[in-house]
């Protein structure tokens, strides 16, 4: 990864985070001897379905380590966490990509300082699993032309050729296809549509976006819409953060020769392997996934969520409180229990000095 925001690691923000040394909160969320915390106050956010499991089990811990502290997290899709953020009805947002550069010149951050910039943390890292339910299938691999076509509607039955020839051995039925994507404005949807673009040679034609960009198959709210919408379907597929994969099939994808089942550590690899944004400010550790890498062991189809802050804040009553919440985010600790929790994988020591520097430029 290219590391050349922050050249000069700033000194580790972590005033709440010391406090949570004590305190795993996947053992149990018991409390500690004795809180030394003096944190109080009441934090709102919104944004990405897919940190919601992270976001439970970060909530638990930091809360219990300060106990005069609560957080509100809606799961409300990332569309609608940025839209609340801009509005100023929350303090951050959660989404599964970071705002763009027109987005970024046209401001209106109503929390934020006047001409303020923001902070985009990448805080939550996770593989998108391909997941289908049929009958007698826990597995498939398949190249990313296939996944575009089957996606795209040109591909429409379980045993086509093109399925068959990676798929050697396995029985696979003459069974009608149904693509099942996000009916919301989703982050999730604008990584797998990115990937679909870059990788496939051309079977995909739309450019990525969080909506779906064409009416067919069918539509589900949420990620928890879309997997219950593959649930009980007979030959359908989707896509969704790897977390909510549960006893679903899933596809491991052709990277150069080989095909890579999805996992923390293939995701953590792809991350390492891609560059920053160029022209964003100094806190805004947006990053452009290689979606074409052909390095051994890396999963390209993944997810790299954000934890997204006012550079400075209109108004200061909560700037500690954001800070101490996102130093946890960013420790090993606080990675470790999304990790055990949600299934993410844990950001890189590099990547975690140059998000406690933007963390602690926060003002």
């Amino acid at each position: 990864m290219n590391l050349k925001r922050f050249g000069v690691p700033a000194a580790v923000a972590v005033t709440a985070a010391l406090a949570l040394s004590s305190c795993a909160s996947n053992e149990g969320g018991a409390a500690p001897e004795e809180s030394a915390s003096t944190l109080a106050g009441n934090l709102v956010g919104a944004g990405a379905s897919s940190q919601d499991a992270a976001q439970q089990s970060w909530i638990a811990g930091f809360q219990t380590a300060n106990p005069d502290v609560t957080i509100d997290y809606d799961p409300s899709g990332s569309g609608a966490g940025r839209e609340t953020f801009l509005s100023g009805a929350s303090d951050f947002a959660g989404s599964d990509r970071a705002f763009k550069d027109e987005e970024l010149a046209a401001g209106g951050f109503q929390k934020c300082a006047p001409d303020s910039t923001i902070v985009e943390l990448p805080l939550y890292i996770s593989p998108i699993a391909v997941i289908f339910n049929l009958e007698g299938v826990d597995s498939l691999d398949l190249d990313a032309a296939t996944v575009a076509g089957i996606f795209a509607g040109t591909i429409t039955k379980w045993n086509d050729p093109a399925i068959a020839a990676t798929n050697e051995g396995v029985e696979l039925p003459d069974l009608a296809i149904t693509p099942v994507h996000r009916s919301d404005d989703s982050g999730t949807t604008e990584n797998f549509t990115e990937y679909l673009g870059a990788a496939s040679g051309g079977v995909w034609s739309w450019e990525a976006d969080g909506v779906w960009p064409f009416d067919g198959g069918e539509a589900a709210q949420g990620t928890s819409g879309l997997v219950d919408a593959v649930t009980n379907g007979n030959g359908t597929i989707g896509y969704a953060d790897a977390s909510r994969a549960g006893d679903l099939g899933t596809v491991a994808i052709k990277v150069g020769d080989e095909f890579v089942p999805y996992s923390p550590e293939a995701a953590a690899a792809i991350v390492d392997a891609s560059p920053f944004a160029e022209g964003r400010a100094d806190g805004d550790l947006a990053i452009e996934i290689d979606r074409t890498s052909e390095e051994a062991g890396v999963y390209p189809i993944v997810l790299v969520s954000y934890l997204i802050a006012c550079g400075e804040y209109a108004e200061t009553d909560h700037v500690e409180l954001v800070k101490s919440y996102l130093s946890y985010l960013a420790s090993v600790e606080g990675q470790e229990t999304a990790a055990t929790d949600a299934g993410s994988a844990p950001i890189s020591d590099s990547l975690r000095e140059k998000v406690t520097a933007a963390i602690d430029s926060i003002k």
